[in-house]
């Protein structure tokens, strides 16, 4: 049973709710994964198919899960068993919501792992430490970092600690404070490198690798991974919009604000694309060396470069101000879900589950030395937590979420809800009853194969 300790919180604006939606959706899915991503996958082939997934599955897949969350107003648990309820349907829906918290606990624990890396290579970045390094010299810097049980653990802790203590401060002075203060800083430091870039060299040649159709690169497993990243980087799938969607009042016009996110998440993450290739190809540098382009290849580049130093700084502090915003989103179904379904305090909920997810981050970063011969079905920890989530849970959860909202619930209440005329909800039913289910689906069998 719930127990109600006080009345449920609420977002201070909707300037304030779209910053700490977009803080959730741009962090290390954009910086770090998405350039590797396209690296990886074709360049511009890649980015077709990311955006293609982003329009027709991420944005009503977002929208569905923010209706579902403003209506229940509870974590996301509570939330689809009373929408369920109301909706004359089995309590049984609220696994989607249960789903979703265990996706974001999951995720943050080897997501901290990450932050704690990028905080490392700005203290590493700052002291010169990579100037006139080689590639051999970098990446054995890397390599080193990896191998110490010890220093993991530190830059982990530290990063956790920090995530810990916004979300325990709460709603509106913890979370939507610091989405208002790191989203422009994020934004400024990220135009300030493009800006370098477009004086440097390599400009040009990153905006061709990006833009330049080659539909001859768009293949079954581009469209798979951009699906997959579409997931990760708009945060859907994990509880974190359900409970977000929760603190929503219904003022707040949902598609016209999914359409701003979803426009500012894109641009941020085509942004990094222009902050990071023209380095990597000025640099002469691979940009298909996959998770460590940003930690070892970019390095190298900053070592070289007149302002290096400055720049490099700036671009790991940009890191980290993407990570620690995603990640005080995916602590937050968790803390929502303890502190309304049990007697816990806020705090107290922040300091449990952030302490459980911390230790299995300690078991995730062991993988990379100390517990690298322990497998879970071929995979090392952290590859077998990164597997379970983003190829099992995020597509089922979100899968479940919108065949929960365009089959199960009133349809004429949600087109209310929506705005949209008749001939404008017969496409979003389209899009809802038939595109994007099927495409997460085309995605999970292939995950399968």
């Amino acid at each position: 049973m719930a127990i109600n300790k006080q009345e449920h919180a609420q977002w201070s604006s909707s300037f304030g709710f779209v910053l700490a939606a977009v803080g959730s959706a741009v962090g290390l899915g954009n910086i770090w994964k998405f350039p590797y991503m396209v690296g990886e996958s074709g360049g511009s082939a890649f980015v077709i198919a990311y955006l293609f997934c982003i329009a027709l599955v991420g944005f009503p897949i977002l929208v569905a899960e923010w209706l579902i969350g403003r209506r229940g107003q509870k974590n996301p648990v509570n939330t689809f068993v009373d929408v369920a309820t109301s909706e004359g349907k089995s309590r049984s829906w609220g696994i989607i919501g249960a789903s979703g918290i265990l996706g974001g606990f999951l995720i943050l624990s080897f997501y901290s792992v990450i932050g704690g890396w990028a905080l490392n290579y700005v203290t590493k970045i700052a002291t010169g430490q990579f100037v006139g390094q080689d590639s051999d010299a970098v990446g054995a810097t890397f390599d080193a970092m990896l191998a110490s049980a010890g220093t993991l653990t530190i830059w982990h802790t530290v990063f956790m600690f920090f995530t810990a203590v916004i979300v325990g401060i709460g709603v509106t002075s913890g979370i939507e404070r610091t989405a208002k203060i790191l989203m422009p800083l994020l934004g400024l430091i990220l135009f300030v490198i493009v800006g370098y870039n477009v004086m440097n060299g390599g400009f040009g040649e990153a905006v061709a690798y990006l833009f330049t159709p080659d539909l001859s690169k768009l293949t079954e497993d581009v469209m798979i991974a951009a699906l997959g990243h579409a997931f990760f980087t708009l945060s859907i799938g994990m509880g974190i919009m359900v409970a977000y969607g929760s603190y929503l009042g219904r003022e707040v016009n949902l598609l016209k604000t999914a359409r701003t996110v979803v426009i500012l998440d894109t641009v941020i993450a085509l942004a990094a694309g222009l902050a990071i290739f023209p380095i990597i190809f000025s640099n002469g540098l691979d940009p298909a060396s996959g998770p460590g382009l940003i930690f070892v290849s970019l390095p190298i580049a900053f070592g070289s470069m007149g302002a290096g130093t400055i720049i490099g700084t700036l671009f790991f502090l940009l890191i980290t101000f993407a990570a620690v915003t995603s990640a005080i989103s995916l602590l937050e179904p968790t803390v929502e879900f303890l502190e309304e379904r049990t007697s816990m305090s806020r705090t107290v909920a922040t300091i449990v589950s952030s302490t459980i997810i911390w230790l299995l981050g300690i078991a995730a970063l062991l993988s990379f030395n100390l517990w690298s011969d322990v497998t879970i079905l071929d995979n090392n920890i952290f590859d077998a937590l990164d597997k379970l989530t983003s190829k099992f849970i995020l597509p089922l959860t979100g899968l479940a979420a919108i065949i929960f909202l365009a089959w199960r619930m009133d349809q004429r209440s949600i087109q209310q809800e929506l705005g949209l005329s008749n001939g404008a909800f017969q496409i979003w039913q389209i899009v809802a009853k038939f595109v994007a289910p099927i495409a997460v689906v085309v995605v999970f069998v292939n995950a399968l194969i």
